[in-house]
């Protein structure tokens, strides 16, 4: 395949609360996806998921909710989700067929109408409603607005998902691939996370523990909850670096533990469950393969 022929874009998923954004997500990626970074290459906001074919690379991206503002914080959330809306190249608005047209609906519908980007309505959780009802729904919302595709389907239950994909795919423009194929999240929020572990080690070892540990997140998931399970490996040379990180009965890994979640809690803005190991790795510094492992690159050697 050419370079030319492949489709990449940034697409946004918006809608009221609880229309299926994240289940949606989630059944697109394969994967719990909770964790997102800081703006990739341009000044869009945090990337949420990464789904790369064969023939394009889709790059979901969160927005603050789009809602009536209260506050000056929500006037300048307002603002962001509104410069993304115009930055990026195609819109999903996802409503909850179950919950029908309501006023958040149409204040989101307002917005839209100062931008040019496609806009395709995703009409969510049609397992729950009957075909007709679906049918008198769709009329209602293409009254009001002129979506480019109107696609009814169940993230729950992965109905006509790939219907919706194969119609992102067409509008997309193309582009380059900008994330490795395997990846579907993009890592400095991996990177800071690890690093806020390893300082509370060094913190509570002191002297004991040199810079012979690393940090590897083996895995960072979104909860039904809201909350973020976090499982890291500190990685030690020694065995009994090893037990010294652990401490007696635990103790040490526990308050290592209590401090990161506590700093992990407040970078990410969400409740999070630590989950820490540890490991010993001999002489990892001196193997380019591990130092590669944990994020180490060769020129910086």
């Amino acid at each position: 395949m050419t370079n030319e022929s492949f489709k990449s874009g940034f697409v946004s998923i918006i809608g009221r609360p609880n229309v299926g954004k994240s289940t949606f997500l989630n059944r697109v990626i394969g994967q719990k996806i909770a964790i997102m970074s800081d703006k990739p290459q341009t000044t869009r906001n945090k990337v949420q998921g990464v789904l790369t074919t064969g023939t394009s690379q889709t790059i979901f991206i969160d927005t603050p909710g789009i809602h009536k503002p209260k506050h000056k914080l929500g006037d300048f959330m307002m603002k962001v989700a509104q410069n993304t809306l115009k930055e990026v190249d195609l819109i999903l608005f996802m409503i909850n067929a179950e919950e029908g047209y309501g006023k958040g609906d149409e204040f989101i519908i307002e917005k839209l109408q100062n931008t040019s980007t496609p806009v395709f309505l995703i009409v969510n959780k049609i397992d729950k409603i009957h075909p007709d009802q679906l049918l008198l729904l769709i009329d209602e919302y293409r009254k009001r607005y002129p979506f480019k595709e109107i696609v009814p389907i169940s993230a729950l239950e992965g109905n006509n998902i790939e219907t919706l994909l194969a119609q992102i795919e067409a509008y997309l423009p193309e582009g380059p691939q900008f994330y490795p194929s395997d990846q579907v999240t993009d890592h400095p929020e991996r990177f800071i996370i690890s690093e806020l572990i390893r300082e509370k080690v060094l913190h509570l070892t002191r002297e004991e523990i040199p810079h012979s540990i690393a940090v590897s997140i083996e895995s960072i998931k979104g909860q039904d909850n809201g909350s973020v399970h976090v499982a890291a490996t500190i990685v030690v040379e020694r065995d009994s670096q090893k037990g010294i990180v652990i401490g007696k009965k635990g103790s040490l890994l526990k308050e290592v533990g209590k401090r990161a979640r506590a700093d992990i809690e407040a970078l990410l803005g969400s409740r999070v469950y630590l989950e820490l190991w540890v490991k010993v790795q001999k002489d990892w510094r001196n193997k380019m393969s591990q130092l590669r492992d944990f994020g180490f690159k060769e020129d910086e050697y």
